[in-house]
């Protein structure tokens, strides 16, 4: 089953720069839930709306709060493919893609009462650092950046291959390789600015974690890729690289979670 979610935040079609600065509340115009027998469908999240077809609720909490999916604590039905759901939801005409968490943790309280908390671990996973060579991507314009102070990316998976397109920050692109399987990547550049970043790798295979995010993007052309350019390769081709560490992981403990949602 392929379930996964849109690393946020998984944009793809119709992105224009620019993003709204007023705020807004962190609520969807309209919004609805809806459990379905048949999982693993198709997901899409862009400036307007998003639409997650057949999810089960485990990669929804990690999108939500920012963590990786094994790193969410809770029922084991969080996973099943038994209880999966359709999420269809508008933003707000002045909302912005970078509040899209904060609007599926209100909906998730709202529709299934959900009640969480934050834990730190210690974890063995990976550092994210300038190589010596030093950094060979170019910062990109903040003006032109779309996910305004959010450290926005578009990631996506499609089967033995990883892709990250877009504008990022150091973190944002930490957040995503944790997503490999690896264990958690954290970001020890000390860069704080946002980057433009083209990278494809090809995945481990036991190392990919089930459910590994779908986009519905069509993917670059991976004939290009050439052979054993993993993610470790890759990486040292924007002049950083992944260094093993004990480090520490967010991991989110769900406290209560209803398994039906409310009506809409």
């Amino acid at each position: 089953m392929k379930a996964c979610l849109f690393s946020l935040l998984v944009l793809s079609a119709g992105v224009t720069a620019g993003a709204q600065t007023s705020p807004v509340p962190a609520k969807f115009e309209v919004a609805s839930v809806k459990r379905v027998k048949e999982c693993g469908g198709r997901n899409y999240m862009g400036p307007g709306s998003i639409s997650l077809k057949g999810v089960p609720l485990k990669p929804v909490l990690a999108e939500a709060f920012g963590v990786k999916a094994d790193n969410v604590q809770g029922p084991s039905w969080l996973a099943e493919p038994t209880d999966c759901f359709d999420v269809d939801a508008k933003l707000p005409a002045d909302g912005n893609m970078g509040q899209i968490p904060a609007m599926l943790q209100a909906l998730l309280v709202e529709r299934f009462k959900l009640a969480t908390h934050m834990e730190e671990r210690q974890s063995t996973g990976y550092a994210l650092v300038v190589a010596k060579g030093g950094l060979k991507v170019k910062e990109d314009d903040p003006k032109a950046n779309f996910m305004g102070d959010h450290a926005g990316q578009f990631a996506f998976g499609f089967g033995s291959h990883g892709y990250f397109k877009g504008i990022a920050t150091m973190a944002g692109l930490a957040n995503t390789f944790s997503r490999e399987g690896y264990g958690p990547v954290v970001d020890e550049t000390g860069l704080t600015g946002k980057y433009d970043i083209d990278l494809t790798w090809v995945r481990d295979p036991d190392h990919v974690r089930p459910g590994s995010d779908e986009s519905v993007t069509a993917p670059p052309n991976t004939d290009a890729i050439a052979p054993g350019v993993d993610l470790f390769a890759a990486v040292r081709s924007l002049g950083l690289q992944l260094e093993k560490r004990n480090v520490p992981a967010a991991v989110l403990v769900v406290d209560h979670i209803e398994r039906s949602p409310t009506e809409n």
